[in-house]
């Protein structure tokens, strides 16, 4: 006799409303009678009950969903788990961490890839992020709908569709940005110089970062020898593997209104008298910006710098939307988080994949400790 999904769907609810319930009764009696137990006062112990009753909801989920699932991935990180093989777990010790870190050249290739995109990507995040900011923090007609333009990128994020449009955009012959650069180039001829200078320099840069994936600069050569590209050249964004970052980054750089939102806050936050003391002294907007407000905009740097390096070390969706069908350019631009979704959930190694994580989660703890080492040496605090 066939189920009803209808009755299916009503029972899980009816459950899971009476688990919440039942887990919240729980985890209050429970931290009541502790209370009574320390010898605590009949109000305090109504207190604790009612704070922990409202409180136990996301307790249990955290439980559930984060701290189980980091145990058992911890455990599978130690065993050769494969979920379609259907052979046992096999226990193998530190021989997963060990492959990942001297032996696997996949798992060395997304790393300088990750490199890649957080070294030049970020640094063009946070620029293009501060000047937006000074420039919407002048008094003009339109600021809001601006800003409104602006941060409109982080409200749509980076799901299949917007991707997906990216990807046609993108695309070297019918797509709207190269045709951009076609027309441009053909009204302001000193525009087509720029242009296949910073195509020269990109393909350059990205042939010498391929060459450190294989150990061969056979590519970067062929670039050098190729010289300044012709007068009808556009970048190849999702053609080739010399431009699979930079298109990326540009999604990165795209995306960058939240960063943006947090420096206008900043500009906000400086003391006008500052600013017009300097003015009445003769100070240029330059000097102004430079010298008052970029040293008291440093914290706002630096929480977008620790923010922005977590997201880049862990950037998935542009290159799996992007470049998944397309195989034989997709290691020139495979990220550390893309190859852990490779080797989890395409190729079914659990084990392998749990360890790939927390070997990027030992990373990110690494980097982000730095940044606060190093913060006391270039960060401004004083005015605060």
């Amino acid at each position: 006799m066939p189920q009803n999904p209808y009755l299916n769907v009503l029972v899980t609810a009816a459950f899971t409303v009476f688990f919440i319930i039942a887990c919240s009764y729980g985890l209050g009696y429970l931290a009541k009678a502790i209370a009574r137990a320390r010898g605590a006062s009949p109000k305090f112990q109504e207190s604790t009950f009612a704070g922990y009753f409202f409180a136990a909801p996301w307790i249990v989920g955290f439980l559930i969903f984060v701290v189980v699932p980091l145990g058992f991935s911890l455990y599978w990180s130690f065993t050769d788990y494969r979920i379609a093989s259907g052979e046992p777990t096999k226990w193998l010790g530190a021989e997963n961490y060990q492959t990942i870190l001297f032996e696997d050249e996949s798992f060395r290739a997304s790393i300088l890839n990750t490199l890649y995109l957080t070294v030049i990507g970020l640094p063009l995040q946070i620029g293009v992020a501060l000047l937006l900011a000074v420039l919407l923090n002048q008094k003009m007609r339109g600021e809001r709908i601006f800003r409104m333009a602006f941060y409109l990128p982080v409200i749509l994020g980076f799901n299949t569709a917007v991707l997906l449009c990216w990807r046609l955009m993108l695309n070297t012959g019918t797509g709207i940005i190269n045709q951009l650069i076609r027309m441009i180039s053909t009204a302001f001829p000193p525009f087509n110089y720029i242009n296949r200078g910073v195509i020269y320099i990109q393909e350059v840069t990205a042939a010498f970062f391929l060459g450190l994936n294989t150990g061969k600069y056979n590519l970067m050569m062929k670039v050098i020898e190729a010289g300044f590209p012709a007068e009808n050249r556009v970048p190849l964004w999702v053609q080739s593997p010399l431009w699979t970052k930079m298109s990326v980054i540009l999604l990165m750089v795209w995306g960058c209104g939240a960063m943006m939102l947090i420096f206008l806050a900043g500009l906000n936050n400086i003391p006008k008298e500052l600013h017009e003391a300097a003015q009445v002294d003769g100070a240029t907007p330059w000097q102004r910006f430079w010298k008052i407000s970029f040293p008291l905009l440093t914290p706002y740097i630096f929480y977008n710098l620790v923010v922005g390096m977590i997201s880049s070390l862990q950037i998935f969706e542009p290159i799996f939307v992007l470049y998944r069908d397309n195989q034989p350019i997709v290691s020139s631009t495979i990220s550390m988080v893309y190859y852990l979704w490779q080797k989890s959930f395409s190729h079914f190694e659990i084990g392998y994949g749990s360890a790939i994580s927390w070997v990027v989660l030992v990373i990110i703890l690494i980097v982000t400790v730095l940044q606060f080492r190093l913060q006391d040496r270039w960060v401004t605090y004083d005015i605060y």
